[in-house]
């Protein structure tokens, strides 16, 4: 094999031992530079895609390997079997071609163990397709489990199995660009790319027209139903699709996030659509703004768990530990964004999570710390009524639209004060 071939492999490995044993999500910005750095356009892509989908069926991979190890092996040797499998497996990548190449990614003193453990699998010759999707993270199935039920999670992980299409949003004429991109469209008026490609050849993209956003993350923005010259706050708001949404609509967007370095991505997104806004990097639970808001949208950072379909990495990186800070944190960002609505304003709370203390407990709490405020029950357009949630709001699984390609995980609700 080539050296050219094998580095995008290489660095994929590198990748994924990131994610599995210094538990760092794929997209953490300076160590992605840092393990891609040099590579070209082309094969930095390929090897994001491989460490993604390798994650993806990791567990999968591991039922195979199983059975061949007498121990577990250290992270980046049993991270090159998984690649390897997965592109025997899922991508059709001849096996001599596969094994090579994860034979010349270990350090010398593995290959050996690299080598007889992958030919040994090939040779028993179990049906990939026939064994079950991969499992959820046990931190997190048995979370979801206790609350959604096994018939209900076993449909999450078919979900988080597939790879998921690309949603877009447009600024204007949804029903003209799903024809000129060859997309469907959505009910939510997204439009959906079931193999888009490199996204920075389609058309409408170097000129602004639309917008990389999956349709569950749409949703905050329509229901909040942002008004034309209304002031509204956009809080934890890079990468900035929310922020494009509410400006699209009309309205004067204040947008903040307390990283500098997301408000520079967001700034950058914002460019290449031609919009803008007052961008603010601060501390959410410090800052104050001059003059109240009519409208406020706040998704508030959270575990991420609605996002495996895109994102199975999470499953490894995270364990269910991060809750500690972040539960506090949103209860506190629900409570100050409500001190910065004027009379009668209304406040969305939302996050890309499937654990109910994230989402309907959060609501539920705050309901009881503000008897004042109330949950609106408007239905965004092309929503299921049968995505409310019991308590209010909006309750978004992955296994929803099946046969469409799936949605994201998310929490939406529409909270009122009164005038």
């Amino acid at each position: 094999m080539t050296q050219a071939g094998l580095e995008p492999r290489r660095r994929a490995v590198a990748l994924m031992t990131q994610v599995t044993e210094d538990h760092l999500p794929l997209h953490t910005p300076h160590r992605l530079d840092e393990v891609l750095q040099g590579l070209p356009p082309e094969d930095r892509a390929r090897a994001l895609r491989l460490a993604t989908e390798a994650l993806r069926w990791a567990n999968r991979s591991d039922r195979l390997l199983g059975p061949h190890l007498r121990m577990k092996p250290e992270d980046p040797v049993l991270n090159a079997m998984r690649l390897a499998l997965y592109e025997i497996n899922v991508t059709g990548a001849p096996s001599h071609a596969a094994v090579n190449a994860a034979v010349s990614i270990v350090k010398k003193s593995k290959a050996g163990l690299v080598n007889a453990v992958l030919r040994n699998v090939g040779r028993t010759e179990t049906d990939w397709n026939a064994l079950p999707p991969p499992m959820t993270a046990k931190w997190l199935r048995k979370r979801l489990i206790a609350r959604y039920k096994k018939d209900a999670v076993a449909a999450m992980e078919i979900a988080h199995a597939q790879t998921p299409p690309l949603d877009i949003t447009v600024k204007s004429d949804p029903a003209g660009w799903a024809e000129k991109l060859g997309a469907s469209l959505l009910p939510t008026g997204n439009l959906r790319l079931a193999n888009a490609g490199q996204v920075s050849v389609l058309e409408g993209f170097d000129a602004g027209e639309w917008w990389v956003q999956d349709a569950g993350a749409s949703l905050p923005a329509l229901l909040l139903d942002a008004k034309p010259g209304e002031r509204v706050l956009d809080l934890c708001a890079a990468p900035g699709g929310k922020t494009m949404q509410l400006i699209n609509a009309g309205a004067d967007v204040t947008a903040l996030d307390i990283s500098d370095n997301r408000v520079v991505r967001l700034r950058e997104n914002l460019a290449r659509v031609d919009m803008t806004a007052h961008l603010v990097v601060a501390d959410a639970l410090e800052w104050t703004p001059e003059t109240a808001f009519e409208a406020i949208l706040l998704d508030a950072p959270c575990t991420a768990t609605g996002t495996l379909r895109r994102h199975p990495d999470l499953g490894f990186a995270k364990d269910g530990t991060e809750l500690e800070t972040l539960l506090p944190l949103q209860a506190a960002l629900i409570d100050r964004a409500l001190t910065w609505l004027k009379p009668g304003g209304r406040l969305v709370y939302c996050t890309c999570s499937l654990l109910p203390e994230e989402g309907e407990a959060q609501l539920e709490s705050a309901l009881k710390r503000h008897p004042d405020i109330t949950v609106s029950d408007t239905l965004p357009t092309g929503v299921d009524p049968a995505w409310k949630a019991p308590g209010g709001g909006l309750r978004l699984r992955p296994d929803f639209w099946p046969d469409q390609g799936g949605i994201d995980g998310f929490f939406t609700a529409l909270l009122r004060k009164p005038a």
